[in-house]
């Protein structure tokens, strides 16, 4: 007979397997927390399990310095989807206006202030809009536009009259484009006070002065205006402070400036004030002629195609024309263009007829190295010696000239370089010889209506100096200082010639404040009307 175990062990037996059901039970528990916590971290952010632990603490502070142009430009983000509403909002707000729907404009407009508000909190704070933030926003704004479209503004309504309103909107830019040009324009051309008062005061000298009269006369018969063996410059200017800047740069940039002769051609109402200025001061024993050019009496209307375009009416009304000629290009109707100084730089052998070589500078350019070795540039038997312009683009003879004309596109290739007036060698025997002047002539004749080209002195350059032309080191003429604010310093530095071509001319309150220095230094400041009329 088998003897049972003894109650006590028994119950120790069964004391044994309540613990480990207990214990299972834990373990159970304990596990099932681990995964519930897991569970949510992964539903949080699940990238978050991929990030090494190094970096923990680098992606804490995410939102700390956000970029808001990103947060606006992402395609998830609360703040791209409110930006897309509010726009497609104030376009149902003009709508709504122009069918009387007062108020519901009034409704979107407020809304549409509201998440401007909210956007630009969201700025300053430099957080993300939340979906708590944005969805009350979102929400009415699809309500509105929803009513405005079912209202009666059909996608097809709603894409003609925003259609108008673009159009409306170029035109009025357009407008406000050819509006702020002519302005500029007026303002490159109208003559400061400060040079008008310099102009009164130096023609009345001249005026009241018999001995500067009798100078002048005396001057004009001087041996060394026809002396081939010295270096001769021409300047066509009414501007007097800046022909005296040509010359004094000139003159302070060589070492031999009794060798230098300066011609100066100006109008009649300027004789008086360059005469009495250029004899009046120092000029380093340099010689200088001024010639008015209202005594040019061969320049007129039966020689020179010009002078008669310059006279007809048709003429006059295109560059001071008003609404009639709006569709004109406004730097085009520069009235500049009527004066004959503009022209005559294309009768330099006729104006001296006994010289040889000749510089031509513009009265808006800074000489600052010596222009003697130009003289002695070797030019191959062409007439004019040039900086080329086509490293851009845009300077290459199908910019200036029409080639849908097939005078044009017949003689001459739309690819060919374009070269700069302002600092030019002209050799006056191969001009003669290769008669430039009848060129210049024939091509006036054939654009008498405007047709081959449009305004300027440049375009029939090109066609007149065309396979005449030498190409000339850059360096010897840096344009742009009257537009471009952007040139480089080394290139300043490097040139020989820099010209202020463009509006913002160096004697004007518009000129560009980098450059208007480089001028400046070569103003004769001590003279007594330019402290009177210039400074004060």
């Amino acid at each position: 007979m088998m003897r049972r175990r003894p109650a006590d062990f028994r119950r120790q037996v069964r004391r044994r397997f309540s613990h480990w059901i207990w214990v299972l039970l834990g373990l159970f528990l304990i596990a099932g927390l681990f995964l519930f916590v897991v569970q949510h971290n992964h539903h949080e952010d699940p990238i978050d399990q991929h990030v090494p632990e190094k970096y923990v603490n680098r992606a804490q502070p995410v939102h700390q310095h956000l970029n808001f142009t990103e947060e606006v430009s992402s395609a998830t983000s609360f703040s791209r989807q409110l930006a897309e509403q509010m726009t497609l909002a104030k376009a149902y707000v003009i709508i709504s206006k122009e069918h009387n729907n007062l108020h519901l404009a009034w409704q979107l407009s407020s809304k549409i202030r509201s998440c401007q508000l909210l956007l630009s909190k969201a700025a300053m704070r430099r957080e993300p809009i939340s979906l708590e933030e944005a969805e009350p926003i979102i929400r009415s704004l699809s309500s509105l536009i929803l009513k405005a479209q079912d209202a009666h503004f059909d996608i097809a309504t709603t894409i003609m009259t925003m259609k108008s309103h673009i159009q409306a909107l170029e035109e009025r830019a357009n407008a406000a484009t050819v509006q702020s040009t002519l302005f500029g324009q007026l303002a490159s051309e109208a003559l400061p006070k400060s040079l008008h008062c310099l102009n009164v005061k130096l023609t009345t000298d001249w005026l009241r002065s018999l001995p500067l009269q009798v100078l002048a006369d005396e001057k004009r018969n001087s041996p060394r205006l026809v002396d081939n063996n010295l270096y001769h410059f021409c300047i066509f200017s009414e501007n007097v402070l800046a022909a005296s800047v040509v010359v004094n740069s000139t003159i302070s940039n060589t070492d031999h400036p009794k060798q230098l002769v300066f011609h100066i051609v100006t109008n009649g109402v300027s004789y008086g004030a360059m005469q009495a200025w250029f004899l009046s001061n120092d000029f380093k024993g340099s010689t200088i002629d001024v010639q008015n050019i209202e005594e040019f009496t061969w320049l007129n209307a039966s020689y020179a195609p010009i002078v008669k375009q310059l006279l007809d009416p048709d003429s006059r009304a295109y560059y001071f024309g008003g609404n009639d000629y709006m569709g004109v290009e406004p730097k085009l109707r520069n009235p500049k263009y009527l004066s004959l100084l503009n022209h005559i730089r294309f009768y330099i052998p006729e104006i001296y007829p006994q010289l040889e070589k000749v510089v031509f500078l513009d009265d808006d350019v800074v000489v600052q190295k010596d222009l003697t070795p130009l003289f002695s540039l070797d030019l191959h038997g062409n007439v004019n010696g040039a900086v080329e312009t086509c490293l851009e683009a845009f300077h290459r003879y199908y910019k200036y000239l029409n080639f849908s004309n097939p005078i044009i596109s017949s003689k001459f290739d739309p690819q060919a370089c374009g070269w700069a007036f302002g600092m030019n060698v002209f050799d006056l025997i191969a001009w003669r010889t290769a008669n430039v002047t009848t060129r210049y002539h024939h091509w006036q004749e054939q654009n008498a209506d405007r047709t081959l080209w449009k305004l300027g002195t440049l375009p029939p350059g090109l066609l007149a100096f065309y396979g005449l032309t030498e190409p000339l080191d850059r360096r010897w003429h840096v344009l742009g200082l009257g537009y471009d604010t952007n040139i480089d310093n080394r290139l300043i530095e490097s040139a020989a010639v820099i010209h202020f071509n463009g509006n913002m001319k160096p004697w004007l309150k518009l000129a560009i404040g980098r450059y208007k220095p480089l001028w400046e230094r070569y103003i004769n400041q001590s003279h007594p009307y330019h402290q009177y009329c210039i400074i004060s």
